[in-house]
């Protein structure tokens, strides 16, 4: 592995992709090899690939897209290579340049030489205005969250208010997949103020049904679950694209004869069967179908006067 201070490495990287720019190759839009994908293909290290894509954004080359990686800039952009550097560096900057790596490669991605790198600065000044790397997480998360809660209002209801609740995590979820990762239901990192909403709408809901607090908990940590779960399988197929250049179904469609074979055998019937139907998984109506069926079951307890956090007698 090299460093990114032999500077050779990295400006060869760079000349290559660009070159694959220039001559057409890689045309406007089109994903140039993401971080990890180069540090495997040239051999380098994460921090010469983190170099190579900055020296390429500040050529004018390329744009971080969320949910697309890095992507080939079109050409009838304005760019201005100085610009963004001659920004006071403060810490909604820091974080806004990390929420951006993040969307576009993971948070695997994220660091604070990475951060540094893109932003044009020496990492040790980023330690002026976040701690590190632990506390930037929690500011992405609460900055991401701040912009969907900051004027929202649940409704009264104990039911519409989960539903409420559910889907603004889930649509922060979706937009960054990445959250699900910082987020944890047996080890919940430091509070921040926004990342305490959904918790407290929640448990004020079902506060107000008169429940105890074992089905107060076990409800909000079962609603919390479906959607973290969701929102990390996600994140998974968000690396295995930018690992693979497939999407789920090209992947699929690579399967489908291995799959065949398998279950031709005769021992797996059913799944022969469903291997000859229509089916399009859809996230989002996954997690629909899911908070239908939670909270569906919950209504049916509570209607039958039963506690929802523990089985029902035999």
């Amino acid at each position: 592995m090299d460093s990114v201070d032999s500077g050779a490495p990295y400006r060869r990287i760079a000349a290559e992709i660009r070159d694959n720019i220039t001559s057409g190759r890689l045309r406007p839009g089109d994903r140039i090899p993401p971080t990890r994908q180069i540090t495997r293909d040239w051999g380098v290290a994460m921090a010469t690939a983190s170099k190579v894509i900055a020296v390429l954004r500040d050529e004018g080359l390329v744009d971080t897209k969320p949910g697309s990686g890095t992507v080939v800039r079109s050409r009838d952009r304005a760019f201005t290579p100085t610009s963004s550097r001659r920004q006071e560096l403060d810490r909604d900057r820091i974080v806004r340049t990390a929420i951006a790596i993040a969307d576009a490669e993971g948070m695997a991605a994220v660091s604070m030489r990475r951060v540094a790198t893109d932003l044009g600065v020496a990492t040790m000044s980023l330690y002026r205005h976040v701690p590190g790397k632990d506390d930037l997480m929690l500011y992405m998360v609460d900055l991401v969250t701040a912009e969907k809660t900051a004027h929202a209002r649940p409704p009264a209801h104990w039911r519409e208010r989960l539903e409420f609740s559910s889907r603004l995590l889930w649509t922060i979820c979706r937009r960054h997949p990445w959250v699900a990762e910082v987020l944890s239901m047996t080890r919940p990192r430091a509070i921040t103020p926004n990342l305490m909403f959904y918790a407290e709408w929640v448990l004020t809901a079902l506060r107000g049904l008169g429940l105890g607090m074992d089905d107060m908990m076990y409800i909000h940590l079962n609603l919390f679950s479906h959607i973290r779960g969701l929102a990390l399988s996600l994140q998974s197929e968000a690396r295995a694209r930018q690992d693979t250049g497939m999407t789920s179904d090209e992947w699929m469609d690579t399967q489908v004869a291995e799959f065949r074979e398998v279950v031709a055998t005769g021992r797996y019937p059913t799944m022969e069967y469903v291997v000859t139907q229509e089916f399009e998984q859809d996230m989002d109506t996954m997690f629909e179908y899911g908070l239908r069926l939670l909270l569906d079951g919950v209504e049916r307890r509570l209607a039958r006067g039963q506690a929802v956090g523990r089985p029902a007698p035999a």
